[in-house]
Parts: structure tokens; C-alpha cells; sequence
């Protein structure tokens, strides 16, 4: 990022404000605002959605040790953050526990820390939480909606973005950087890499929440304050508790989270069926919560009744909204173009499938490590070996967890070995040389 317009500062070295254009308004993108805010940037976010908050996502978050140093450092709202569970632990397919592991892991929701994020960005009231009082010395956030990114270009020492509105209208912005956080099909990132391509895998998550009082005995001792899972071949499920309704982690009120691996080969007639909303329309990635045919997924539901734990087959039949994601590889050569005038973060620089439980940590690490780079804490060279040694490394795991989980079939004790290594802290990884090579 050393260009004639930006260099990163020296201890001691009075800070120069500068202006960060972000692209993308979800976890990732907000994450980086909020860093940035921090310390005194300004930032615009340019999110594409026509509507000023993104749709609750319904979908539960492991939050690992970045993700929970990043609410720490930049989270000004009272209330818990998570729920913690205290043990990882198996079941067979008659679900019984064949497996456990005394171990804290803590549990969120993306609605929660979406709002969260909201509340300490731009001032979003909520039932989630009080706005904090404004900071002296923070840098501008500014929020803006029905912005679909269509193109930049270098512009002086800085970026102009050019977008569009749903309605026609069009308009640019100038950037001292452009901050590419748009996801696994990042506009950016297929701007500036033609070659990257986001390839579906053959199999998809299918997800969903039960609400804890709604759960027999049986499923409340299965996954309340625990972390469990299932294999069989061609399938793996999770599930864990996370907070309910507007971030409430009340007993009985908290949500049963699942995410159910299930094959469905590229071009097959059950890829189409389940990834073809109520309307008719093919949806190429993501199912929204509601928008699940409901003929394609009683077959679900038969299904995780033949092949399941009945536990997990409970939860599983009893959602009321679920949601499909359809497991995707992507990841990008570099992280940095144009000198440093645009950077990749989180999943528009590495899209890790969600066996490695890491985008959120990516997306909070990658907010944090730049941020300290702008403000002169860690190298230049760091921050690149940094950044770009998770995400090929951790983005290699997914991978092969994921090839192993879906179409092998392996013995319990290579499972839990797989999810064993995926836990270590980013902090205690040792990458290998290829992983951060620049």
C-alpha cells in the first residue's frame, strides 16, 4: 500500500484524515468502518440492497477469538454479546453421545452483531441495543443504501466509485481508498480479477433456528450449552444455541441453530429443486430464510428424518424459515491493487466454506489488522503476510475439511480430528511458506 498518496504513519507522526469509500454493508464491511472510525477516518459504506438494513439473516455465528476481540476493542453497547457453550460432544445416529469434549466455545447470531455493528457505526436505534454517545475525535460514518457499485477509477491520488440505485439513478465518490467488502461475489474483486472465479462445491448448507421452548427434553440436552454434531457419508450437522429475538440470551427465548451438509451434485434435478424459491425463481447462491419451496423441503424433512439423530431431525423438521446457502470456493491472488488505493477484506478477498466456523474471524481480523496498519502499529509487510496468510491457509482447510466431511467416507475419530485442528486460535497458527508469500 506504499503509494505517493498514502504512506502509513511513523510512531509519533501526526495522523493525516483520510477517507475510505467501503463497498458492502454487512459484517465485513462494517468491521473496517468501524476500525477506521475509530481512529479518525472517515468512511462512506455503499451497500446495494435497496433497503437501509439488510434482512435478518436467521443464521447463528461461532465467535471465535477475533471476532470477540474485535466487540471488545470496538463495541460501546451494554448487554452480552453471546452464548457460551461448554462442551463440543458427537451423537450416533440413534443420538446417543459417543464423543465429548469439555470445551468454551461462545455462540452469536448475525442479526445481533449486525446491529451491534449498526449502534456503533452510524447510530442505528434497535430493540438490540441503546446507541452510545457520540466520541470525540471520531471520523465521519456515513451510510448509504441502493448503491450498486458498477465501476472506479483512479482519480488524483485517490479512487472514484461510480454507482447506480434500483430506480436509475446514477452517481460517483471519491476515495482516498477503496475498501472492497462485498462478499464472495465481490464486484470489486471481479473488476480487478478476471481470472477468480466463485465455484459451486456439490453440496449445500441447509440452515435454521428452532426456538428453544419449542425443543422436546431430548433435543434442549442434545444442544443447550453444547456444540454437536453428526456424521454419516455425504452428510454432516451442527447445532449450537444462540441469542433469540432481538439478542435476548433468556432461557427458553435462545435460538436452536443448525447447519445440515447435504450433497446435491452440480446440474442434478435436487440441486434445482432446492435451490428454486416458492416463486419459481432460481436462486444461483443463497436461499433467504422464507423463500424455501415448501414441497422441496418436506422432502428435506423426510429425509433428516431417515438419515438423522432424531434430536437433530426435531430441530430440523420443526424450523419455520428455513434458509440454503450453496457451498462455494473462492479466494484472490492479492489483497491489495492500484499501490494501495483498493483493498479485499474478509469473503471478497477469501470465501471460506463454513466448516472452518472463520468468516466472521476473518472478516473482524482483517478490519483490525488494517486498521492498525493505517495507523502505523504493524508493517506494511505484516499486515500482508498477515492477511493474506489466513485466508490461503484457512481457505485450503475449508476445502479439505469439506471434501472430507462430504465425499469421503471416513471414520468419527478423522472428523473430530478435522474440527479439533480448525479450532486452534489464529494467534497459535504457524503458516506454512506458501501461505504467506507476497
Amino acid at each position: 500500500m506504499a503509494s505517493e498518496s498514502f504512506k502509513p504513519l511513523s510512531q509519533g507522526q501526526a495522523p493525516k484524515k483520510l477517507h475510505f469509500v467501503i463497498v458492502g454493508g454487512s459484517l465485513g464491511g462494517l468491521a473496517v468502518g468501524l476500525a477506521l472510525k475509530t481512529i479518525g477516518h472517515d468512511t462512506t459504506i455503499l451497500e446495494r440492497n435497496p433497503a437501509p438494513l439488510l434482512q435478518d439473516q436467521g443464521a447463528g455465528i461461532v465467535a471465535g477469538g477475533d471476532t470477540l476481540e474485535f466487540f471488545k476493542r470496538y463495541n460501546r453497547c451494554d448487554g452480552p454479546f453471546a452464548v457460551s457453550s461448554k462442551r463440543r460432544q458427537y451423537l450416533n445416529k440413534e443420538g446417543n453421545v459417543v464423543h465429548k469434549e469439555e470445551m468454551v466455545q461462545n455462540m452469536t447470531s448475525w442479526d445481533l452483531a449486525y446491529y451491534l455493528m449498526r449502534a456503533n457505526y452510524d447510530g442505528i436505534e434497535s430493540p438490540y441495543c441503546k446507541v452510545p454517545e457520540p466520541v470525540s475525535g471520531h471520523g465521519k460514518a456515513t451510510h448509504l443504501h441502493d448503491r450498486q457499485v458498477t465501476h472506479f477509477k483512479e482519480e488524483g491520488d485517490g479512487v472514484r466509485v461510480f454507482w447506480k440505485t434500483s430506480n436509475g439513478e446514477e452517481g460517483s465518490i471519491v476515495s482516498d481508498i477503496l475498501i472492497g467488502a462485498d462478499g464472495p461475489s465481490s464486484t470489486i474483486r471481479k473488476i480487478l480479477e478476471l481470472g477468480v472465479e466463485r465455484k459451486y462445491t456439490g453440496y449445500c448448507a441447509l440452515r435454521g433456528t428452532l426456538l428453544e421452548s419449542e425443543a422436546s427434553e431430548s433435543a434442549k440436552e442434545a444442544f443447550c450449552e453444547r456444540f454437536t454434531f453428526f456424521h454419516c457419508p455425504g452428510v454432516q450437522i451442527l447445532a449450537y444455541l444462540i441469542p433469540g429475538k432481538n439478542g435476548t440470551l433468556e432461557p427458553g427465548e435462545r435460538l436452536i441453530n443448525f447447519v445440515y451438509y447435504s450433497n446435491f451434485p452440480e446440474g442434478s434435478s435436487e440441486l434445482e429443486e432446492i435451490m428454486t424459491d416458492k416463486n419459481g425463481r432460481r436462486r444461483p447462491i443463497t436461499m433467504p430464510p422464507g423463500m424455501t419451496d415448501p414441497n422441496a423441503w418436506e422432502k428435506q424433512r423426510q429425509l433428516a428424518r431417515e438419515r438423522l439423530p432424531p434430536q437433530f431431525a426435531e430441530v430440523v423438521c420443526g424450523t419455520k424459515k428455513p434458509f440454503v446457502q450453496a457451498v462455494t470456493d473462492v479466494i484472490s491472488t492479492q489483497h491489495e491493487y492500484l499501490g494501495g488505493k483498493v483493498v479485499l477484506i474478509g469473503d471478497a478477498l477469501a470465501g471460506f466454506r463454513p466448516h472452518t466456523v472463520a468468516s466472521t474471524s476473518q472478516a473482524t481480523f482483517d478490519a483490525m489488522i488494517f486498521a492498525d496498519y493505517i495507523q502505523g502499529k504493524v508493517s506494511r509487510n505484516e499486515w500482508k503476510k498477515q492477511t493474506m496468510g489466513f485466508a490461503r491457509y484457512i481457505q485450503k482447510r475449508g476445502v479439505n475439511m469439506g471434501e472430507r466431511s462430504q465425499h469421503q467416507d471416513l471414520p468419527l475419530e478423522e472428523h473430530i480430528h478435522d474440527r479439533n485442528v480448525a479450532s486452534t486460535p489464529r494467534v497459535e497458527e504457524i503458516y506454512p511458506d506458501w501461505a504467506t508469500a507476497i
